[in-house]
């Protein structure tokens, strides 16, 4: 089982960022994907999840109304488009699926909002 973020980088507050998660070892049909992020000095927090068999999602207070998670079964992704992104949105982001009696956590990507 492997999880691999991408799609971070650098952007001005109100700018837009498509993060991606590609996952391999495992069919993406009927699993519930989470995304977290942790910001320096901060604990990790869930930010949104996607349960790939019937497309229903959650999203965390804060960022309601701006992220959107969707998945790609058949390319085995897991997407989170952030848009109207502001600088506390800052933090690396990871893409998790807990299953078969264990957590599974990609590597993180970072993103970075100026002000």
């Amino acid at each position: 089982v492997q999880l691999v973020e991408s799609g971070g980088g650098l952007v001005q507050a109100g700018g837009s960022l498509r993060l991606t998660c590609t996952t391999s070892g495992f069919p993406l049909d009927d699993y519930i994907i989470g995304w977290f992020r942790q910001a320096r000095g901060k604990e990790r927090e869930g930010v949104s999840c996607i349960s790939t068999g019937d497309d229903s999602t959650y999203y965390v207070d804060s960022v309601k109304g701006r992220f959107t998670v969707s998945s790609d079964n058949a390319k085995n992704r897991i997407y989170l488009q952030m848009n109207n992104l502001k600088p506390e949105d800052t933090a690396v982001y990871y893409c998790n699926i807990h299953q078969w009696g264990r957590d599974y956590w990609g590597k993180g990507t970072l993103v970075t909002v100026s002000s």
